[in-house]
């Protein structure tokens, strides 16, 4: 197995972990039914950005946060949404890739997921925190007073 080594090998991680998510039970609806996300318009926009946040590569300079508030309005998403997207990815990621580019993709989206959560749902994701913990990540033991 090869490591995440380029913008064509992030696209197609990318192509099947979507295909993995809009066919699962809980963020299939929050994808295709709430979000109605068109993949030919996000795959190179979601593209750009692992390829800056792995490969430091690319010019990504949108707030990823905005659309997720506003998909918030309208999906009220929890915790679980944000442990499955990462479970998902992690997943993905471990059935294509190794080495050390995919487990900084794997770390990332621990982070992003964590943080994200916490700013639009307002839950801490308990077993993210553990997992970053556990990753020595100093994110995964804050605890906001």
């Amino acid at each position: 197995m090869t490591d995440l080594a380029d913008r064509s090998a992030v696209a197609a991680l990318l192509d099947d972990f979507y295909r993995r998510a809009f066919a699962d039970e809980l963020l299939g609806p929050v994808f295709v039914d709430i979000a109605h996300m068109d993949l030919a318009e996000h795959i190179p926009a979601i593209t750009d950005f692992w390829c800056k946040t792995v490969l430091r590569e690319g010019t990504y300079r949108r707030n990823v946060l905005v659309p997720h508030r506003e998909l918030q309005e309208r999906a009220q998403m929890g915790a679980a949404h944000f442990q499955r997207w990462l479970q998902i990815w992690q997943q993905t990621v471990d059935d294509r890739h190794s080495g050390p580019n995919a487990d900084l993709a794997k770390l990332q989206a621990a982070r992003i997921a964590f943080s994200m959560c916490r700013t639009v749902t307002g839950e801490t994701p308990t077993a993210i925190g553990r997992q970053l913990a556990e990753a020595g990540h100093p994110l995964g033991t804050h605890h906001p007073g």
